[in-house]
């Protein structure tokens, strides 16, 4: 299913509202002085991003019903996003893509994707403990991972914890 002229006029405005609040929050974060993990490796084109796109969503979104339909709504007309499942302990919405050919593992109006499809993997870096999804080419990388895999190396620490702290700290 291609975007017509419309809708893709519309996505374009709701990428640029999407870029320009990604952007100012991110600097709004640099200005506290957080620290996000920086995205290292490569996309391996598995595609597991494209089979179930996953939105985390405010309390409000979650709890107002009102809300709740309404950001539904823009997901399935202007995305192509079927709302499938729901994690509420994460309040995370859960939808299959109709833009998505599962056959060919490629996506059909690829230029006029949404934002979060854009910024994936991205988007997870600032999370505390950063998970992708199985078989993902990206992880997370530390700030100063290489100066801090220095100070544990130079640590008598045993292999094993030496390899399982690297895991944990995201010092790959």
């Amino acid at each position: 299913m291609r975007d017509g002229v419309g809708l893709r006029l519309v996505k374009r405005g709701a990428l640029w509202n999407f870029q320009f609040n990604l952007a100012f929050h991110r600097l709004l974060g640099r200005l506290r002085g957080e620290h996000v993990y920086r995205l290292a490796g490569a996309c391996r084109l598995c595609a597991r991003c494209c089979e179930a796109p996953a939105l985390r969503v405010g309390v409000w979104v979650a709890g107002l019903p009102q809300l709740r339909r309404l950001f539904l709504l823009w997901q399935e007309r202007v995305n192509g996003w079927a709302f499938v499942e729901e994690g509420r302990a994460e309040a995370v919405f859960v939808f299959r893509c109709s833009h998505f050919d599962p056959a060919t593992r490629r996506c059909d109006s690829y230029d006029s994707r949404p934002g979060p499809c854009r910024d994936y993997p991205r988007l997870l870096l600032a999370q505390p403990r950063p998970e992708f999804l199985p078989g993902c080419g990206y992880r997370a990388r530390a700030p100063r991972a290489a100066l801090l895999r220095q100070q544990l190396g130079a640590q008598a620490l045993p292999p094993e914890t030496l390899a399982r702290l690297t895991k944990e700290l995201y010092l790959e």
